[in-house]
């Protein structure tokens, strides 16, 4: 999104206006077409009821239009533009994205297993997965890719996405890669075969004490609910009665998953969600017997990126009294698409129904006021006060919708939590804000990874690794690098945002040696949300 300001005004009109003119031109032009047929005996038109219009029109601007056009690209052009005036989830999907829209829901992709960041203009592997094909041939964690099928890719402008097409690939395709590894004075050089690497939407699952287990669910894939149950499994044996279920900034996937999920928490035909729309007839979902999870204490933490399926389980958890919603108001998106595959490998989602929570809340927030609107929703949310005070949430619906239990739940859009838990700034100042914008904490946490990776990758859990690094005045170090590079922070500044940089660059490094088991534990410690989520659980425990 870009500001424009003097001059510029009147081209940001334009543009804005531009899509709305030309709709109506089109709208026009489908009237006319509708009416009027060429004719080339007469040299004019002729009335005729033409019983496709839009192809009418195709047609006759492939036949007569001035210049040659490709009516193929036309139509690509014209059916996210006809979408777009029905909702703002309906959307076409051109044959060249299908794959990378869908592989995050597909639970896995085709390349060489890595995991990998950009430092100092060099490919650094900061992890390979396992049993993938990098870690197979012998690519190790800190390794540094400098070639990649025989060209240099070091020391040149490169970004993220020239990394993966380089990388991804069909399976059983090949690339060769040659690494720098210290201790090594020439390139080591790796035949890598292209796979299936799994993508895990279960970014991590753990204990947080004797009795409460955490499970983090980054997405709704088609493992998802595998993944989930095999967590939900290993945290019982380990003891688990009380369960947090971390669905923050998961924008939802597969129905399936979300009910699969929700029916391990319920009893036996407690409804879970259901579907209506104007050719679909109203559709339940119900929990069945089985349950592997249906007495321990829930909750489970959402905030304003949680949509779609994530809202379908918290809204599911919520009306049936099963466990606390915490954390702030929920995306609001509860349309229903279905997909149509076309020939050429492009696909289609078109919105069908809508989804409604068991007290008949629809979970779909407004789009009354066009699709800019709809986008701005959660800025407009967030100067209303909305993220810092729950008092500020405007419900578009003032009805009452009651849970069996009798408490008192409001529709309009999204889930509000039962717990409420503000944004926390206090710690936010311009030096952290800098610092954060520039991403200097986790690029220091990187290089400092890679230079003493040999004495850290011997510490097995993160209270090793952080007991290791409380030693090292990581903070010191990171200042110094900060001053050199021009930013002094006042006494201040330091003593407000100290806890959260330390924490956040010992979390870092945790996850460059143990990823996301390294990562989370670390990082509860300043996380607002999940501390109330564990006061709230001791409480009930007392």
């Amino acid at each position: 999104m870009t500001n424009s300001s003097g001059s510029k005004i009147s081209n940001t009109k334009f543009a804005i206006f531009t899509p709305l003119i030309l709709a109506i031109v089109l709208a026009g032009g489908i009237y006319i077409g509708s009416k009027l047929q060429f004719n080339n005996n007469t040299s004019g038109f002729v009335f005729n009821s033409e019983p496709n219009k839009l192809d009418f029109i195709l047609n006759l601007i492939e036949s007569d239009y001035v210049d040659t056009v490709s009516k193929d690209k036309l139509i690509e052009k014209t059916i996210p533009l006809l979408l777009e005036q029905l909702d703002p989830h309906s959307v076409y999907i051109p044959a060249k994205d299908l794959q990378v829209v869908s592989e995050p829901l597909e639970g896995n992709f085709e390349g060489i297993g890595v995991q990998f960041n950009i430092l100092n203009d060099t490919v650094l592997v900061i992890n390979t997965i396992s049993g993938g094909p990098a870690e197979k041939v012998g690519v190790l964690a800190g390794d540094k890719i400098v070639t990649i099928n025989d060209s240099l890719f070091s020391g040149i402008k490169i970004t993220n996405d020239m990394v993966i097409k380089k990388l991804k690939g069909e399976r059983g395709t090949k690339v060769k890669i040659g690494v720098a590894r210290a201790g090594y004075s020439e390139l080591l050089n790796f035949e890598i075969t292209r796979d299936k690497i799994p993508i895990y939407s279960v970014d991590v699952s753990y204990m947080i004490d004797k009795n409460i287990g955490y499970i983090k669910i980054s997405t709704f894939a088609r493992t998802t609910y595998d993944e989930f149950v095999q967590a939900l499994n290993k945290l019982k044996k380990q003891g688990m009665q009380q369960l947090i279920l971390d669905l923050r900034s998961n924008g939802g996937g597969y129905l399936d998953a979300a009910i699969k999920i929700s029916d391990e928490f319920l009893d036996e035909d407690e409804l879970i969600v259901y579907t209506e729309g104007k050719a679909r007839p109203r559709a339940d979902y119900k929990a069945t017997a089985e349950g592997l999870f249906k007495k321990g204490e829930l909750v489970v933490l959402i905030d304003s990126w949680s949509a779609s399926a994530s809202e379908i389980v918290s809204g599911a958890v919520q009306d049936n009294d099963r466990g606390l919603i915490i954390g702030r108001r929920s995306y609001g998106k509860g349309l229903v698409q279905e997909p149509t595959f076309f020939r050429d490998g492009s696909a289609m989602r078109l919105t069908i129904a809508r989804y409604y929570t068991p007290t008949g809340r629809s979970i779909q927030k407004s789009y009354n006021h066009g699709l800019k609107d709809y986008e701005m929703d959660l800025m407009n949310r967030y100067e209303h006060g909305e993220f810092e005070n729950a008092d500020s949430t405007h419900f578009t619906d003032t009805i009452k919708y009651l849970t069996k239990g009798g408490k008192v739940l409001y529709g309009g859009g999204g889930i509000m939590p039962d717990v409420f838990v503000p944004i926390d700034t206090t710690s936010y100042n311009k030096f952290y804000t800098e610092v954060s914008r520039k991403a200097m904490i986790y690029n220091f946490a990187l290089s400092y990874t890679n230079q003493h990776r040999e004495e850290l990758s011997k510490l097995k859990t993160y209270h090793e690794i952080v007991n290791h690094l409380q030693n090292k005045n990581i903070l010191g170090s990171f200042l110094k690098k900060v001053r050199k590079d021009g930013i002094n922070p006042g006494s201040r500044e330091l003593q407000q945002s100290e806890v959260l940089i330390k924490t956040y660059l010992y979390a870092y490094i945790c996850r460059n040696i143990l990823d996301n088991e390294g990562y989370y534990p670390v990082i509860k410690d300043i996380d607002d949300v999940l501390q109330e989520a564990i006061d709230v659980l001791h409480k009930e425990r007392k």
